[in-house]
């Protein structure tokens, strides 16, 4: 009966937390948080991003843009950079877009979206 009585004041007895679990804790919730973010946030930005970025480098004349200030056009032209005597396009290139009546020069940089022309009819 000894040993019965032993076994329930032991199992009774407060147990101590390990020193170091609660930091663990801690690291595993930030962590966590962290892979939330990462895959909420910043993992569909980064897709949209290259999605814009390659829209961008296979604009051509006709196509509509919308670009930073919120003006609305239609490429009339681009002026590749070059470099070595090649053309190269970068987020420098001058976009020449007519919006109403006037010709504006954006860089490429500077448009923030694209639309191809439908071809109806």
């Amino acid at each position: 009966m000894s040993s019965l009585s032993a076994f329930l004041l032991q199992a009774a007895a407060p147990v101590a937390p390990a020193a170091g679990s609660g930091s663990m804790v801690f690291f595993i919730q930030m962590a966590v948080i962290v892979a939330i973010f990462y895959f909420i946030v910043l993992r569909p930005q980064r897709k949209q991003q290259k999605e814009l970025e390659a829209s961008l480098m296979t604009m051509t004349k006709g196509d509509e843009v919308v670009t930073a200030g919120g003006l609305i056009g239609e490429v009339i032209h681009v002026k590749d950079s070059l470099k070595d005597g090649q053309p190269v396009h970068t987020l420098a290139d001058r976009i020449t877009i007519k919006t109403g009546e006037s010709k504006v020069v954006v860089e490429r940089g500077r448009i923030v979206r694209v639309s191809r022309p439908s071809n109806e009819g």
